[in-house]
């Protein structure tokens, strides 16, 4: 009796290498059946397993996509004032403006720039959690993960090196989400590229340009941003008089007939403040340039700026003022004439 309870634990760990609690059980009530207990060990105790590893990992990695939306949504939402914090301590006025939080344009882009940077967060974990998950299911089934884990380096070192460019971009751009350095509906300059941003990715920006070019440029290729559409825009109008004109009548005429067009229907909710007549900005070779200004609305200038050039060409030809053009002299020589 004293050796066959000796032999006992042998025996069960030869029909139970993994020492499966159900494969033990079976072996127990069997009466030592290695058949059975080996049947059990395949066909029960390692496919719970498996599936219980699958099923934690699917479990984690919800709980992890979950957690990093509603951190990312508190951090988006709570940042929403930063921007015009930030303005006020450098001194530039914001009066005028409307808050972040009380504009549903803005509240729309900061909802979608936190659903993007959760998506792409979320992406990243559970990639990670399931890569560990199946790995770890696979060796609770008696696969040997050696080769599969040297494998996986080797080619992960080769992938490596054969897509820094598509790491480059897809940094890039997580970084450019969390910046919000431009959204969908943006006019940017991106260098050789301008236009109207259309879809933002990990790896890419598409715009359109006024001419109707889609740019799809890659985010790790951008080495500078300029947001021509953020918070307000400047229309800035320049306009020639001649040098014999009453500076003085020009730039009361000329505030004027801003002021007019600001008050137009279509331009009233766009124009933020007063416009200003800035001055003389440059004294050129053919006349005289006095600098407007105007602070709009994002992407409200250009159509702004060509209704007060439109106005203050009747204006002027109704008040006599002269807008002078490049005028020459040109000598003409026939042949065998000497000037």
């Amino acid at each position: 009796m004293t050796s066959l309870s000796a032999s006992l634990p042998t025996s069960v760990d030869t029909a139970c290498p993994d020492g499966g609690a159900i494969c033990t059980w079976v072996y127990d009530i069997s009466g030592g059946s290695d058949r059975l207990a080996q049947f059990s060990e395949w066909f029960l105790d390692r496919p719970i397993r498996f599936l219980a590893v699958i099923l934690g990992a699917w479990l984690l990695s919800k709980l992890l996509r979950r957690s990093i939306r509603k951190i990312v949504t508190h951090i988006v939402t709570a940042d929403r004032s930063s921007t015009f914090q930030r303005l006020d301590r450098l001194g530039v006025p914001i009066t005028g403006l409307i808050e972040p939080e009380e504009d549903p344009i803005v509240a729309e882009r900061r909802h979608a720039r936190a659903l993007s940077i959760s998506n792409v967060l979320g992406s990243a974990v559970s990639v990670a959690v399931w890569s560990i998950g199946f790995t770890t299911a696979l060796g609770t089934v008696g696969i040997n993960l050696g080769p599969l884990i040297a494998g996986a380096g080797i080619a992960g070192v080769a992938l490596g090196f054969g897509a820094q460019s598509l790491v480059q971009d897809c940094i890039a751009g997580l970084f450019m989400l969390l910046e919000d350095q431009y959204g969908i509906g943006d006019v940017i300059d991106l260098g050789e590229a301008v236009g109207v941003v259309e879809e933002v990715t990990l790896r890419t920006t598409v715009l359109r340009s006024l001419n109707g070019t889609v740019w799809h440029v890659p985010n790790g290729q951008v080495s500078r941003v300029g947001n021509l559409s953020q918070l307000w825009s400047v229309a800035v109008i320049d306009i020639d008089v001649a040098y014999d004109s009453d500076l003085a009548e020009v730039r009361s005429i000329l505030n004027e007939a801003v002021a007019e067009v600001c008050a137009r229907e279509e331009f009233t909710e766009s124009v933020l403040e007063p416009p200003t007549v800035l001055g003389v900005e440059s004294l050129g070779a053919d006349g005289i340039t006095l600098r407007v200004t105007i602070k709009v609305d994002p992407g409200d200038q250009w159509a702004i700026q060509r209704a007060v050039r439109e106005h203050v060409k009747v204006v002027f030809d109704r008040h006599h003022i002269e807008i002078p053009f490049p005028q020459r002299t040109v000598w003409v020589r026939n042949e065998g004439e000497s000037v």
